[in-house]
């Protein structure tokens, strides 16, 4: 769906995160689970297209704008200002033998 925060009825699909621009929370080598199917919303962990490139990035809202966040803060917000997709948001991580699940609502979420 564009411009939106939700996805279609789909299978989850795995990645690995590259690079340490979500550490703490996913350092280098995770493999995270992404829900095409599961609600996006202000906090949520997605998986993003924008401007050509596919991103893995915190989803937030702030004074009524959208931004993509990277955790360790070594990059601006990027405002979501043009036509966007969300591919699906993070429902578990894995990284050596420790796994962390993750359930996103929209409302309970929000801030």
């Amino acid at each position: 769906m564009s411009g939106g925060c939700s996805s279609s009825d789909v299978e989850p699909f795995a990645l690995m995160v590259m690079g340490d621009s979500m550490s703490p929370e996913f350092v280098d080598g995770t493999i995270i689970i992404v829900d095409q199917s599961a609600p996006c919303g202000p906090g949520a962990y997605a998986v993003i297209d924008y401007q050509g490139e596919t991103t893995f990035r915190q989803y937030i809202e702030r004074d009524g704008k959208k931004f993509m966040h990277a955790l360790d803060g070594s990059e601006d917000d990027i405002e979501l200002v043009e036509k966007y997709k969300v591919r699906g948001v993070v429902i578990q991580q894995k990284l050596r033998r420790k796994v962390k699940h993750y359930e996103w609502s929209p409302v309970s979420n929000a801030k």
